[in-house]
């Protein structure tokens, strides 16, 4: 049963209207609405800005055509989608409480959503990959990471998400779903719309758990053990600004890191039981929100060849102005 914040956006609909969905994401704050607008919109424009601008200096400048930046403008792009999904429509639930959405829409929203968290995992390790090479084996960091082998992993990592994301949306999007549809969550996730099913979902989470370890607990994993090694490589070397500079390049991504973790392992792999649905909308914000707006500020806050890039990319427009 709705608690009664949720009950007005139901009413006097006509029966072409039941089958929509309904986000209800911050409606037990309706006075806060306005001003979470204006946030969110400040994060999803700064969020774009960022991004592109990481995209932009990546692909323009030629400092910055090593792999490790290859990849980080794939993450950049992978957080450009993932924003694009997610934060258009949280504004419209904000700014417009009420307003319905197919199923096709949340499925699809769904869809995008499993596809760009599970890229995002796999990116994350591959980048961990790529700084452990380059640190413990760098005499063959240079024909290992060739540009052919950089697009593969890209590629893979990009479309290794589509299947994950398709089984689970099809899978979820079969069941029945009875009452009211009113989703109390930002966007379609897994957990909000399994609240809707009437119908047993033992099998389905059963398979939802195991799948988050392969992609969240996996991937982790990999990046721990990668950055295990190269600690060990760094101890090994003999002058202190060896070790400054190796632990440098490590130290954006590994924030990164657990920033994005952090946040989704609360979100999936605690039981439902042990949080409530307002607590999941503000700790979802983290990786939704939050985490692809600061990771451009990260990684150039803490990277002078990103910071050189800018100042020479700026200087080139304003000499070609002239």
């Amino acid at each position: 049963m709705l608690p009664s914040w949720a009950s007005p956006p139901w009413t006097n609909q006509s029966h072409e209207h039941e089958l929509e969905f309904m986000l209800l994401g911050f409606a037990h704050v309706p006075s806060l609405r306005p001003m979470l607008a204006v946030l969110f919109l400040i994060a999803f424009l700064l969020t774009l800005l960022g991004n592109t601008l990481i995209v932009m200096l990546t692909s323009l400048d030629p400092g910055l055509h090593a792999p490790m930046y290859f990849f980080l403008r794939q993450l950049a792009l992978v957080e450009i989608c993932f924003s694009l999904d997610v934060a258009p429509r949280l504004l419209v639930t904000l700014l417009w409480p009420g307003r319905g959405m197919s199923p096709t829409s949340c499925a699809l929203q769904l869809l995008l959503v499993l596809s760009c968290v599970t890229s995002e995992c796999f990116l994350l390790t591959v980048m961990a990959w790529d700084r452990f090479l380059a640190i413990c084996r760098p005499l063959h960091y240079g024909a290992i990471m060739s540009p052919r082998l950089c697009h593969v992993l890209a590629i893979t990592c990009w479309l290794s998400g589509i299947p994950v994301a398709l089984v689970f949306t099809i899978w979820l999007f079969n069941f029945p779903f009875c009452g009211p549809r009113g989703i109390r969550h930002f966007f379609c996730d897994i957990a909000p719309l399994l609240s809707l099913v009437c119908a047993d979902t033992r099998v389905f989470e059963a398979n939802v758990f195991v799948a988050t370890i392969l992609v969240i607990m996996v991937p982790f994993c990999l990046i721990a053990m990668s950055y295990v090694m190269i600690l060990a490589a760094v101890l090994r070397m003999p002058s202190a600004s060896g070790r400054h500079k190796a632990l440098s390049t490590c130290a954006s991504h590994l924030i990164v890191v657990i920033l994005f973790y952090g946040t989704t392992g609360v979100i999936h792999l605690r039981p439902k039981a042990s949080y409530s649905p307002e607590s999941k909308q503000v700790v979802s914000l983290s990786y939704t929100m939050v985490t692809p707006m600061l990771n451009p500020l990260i990684y150039s806050l803490r990277n002078k060849e990103v910071k050189a890039a800018f100042r020479r990319v700026c200087c080139e427009r304003q000499g070609y102005r002239l």
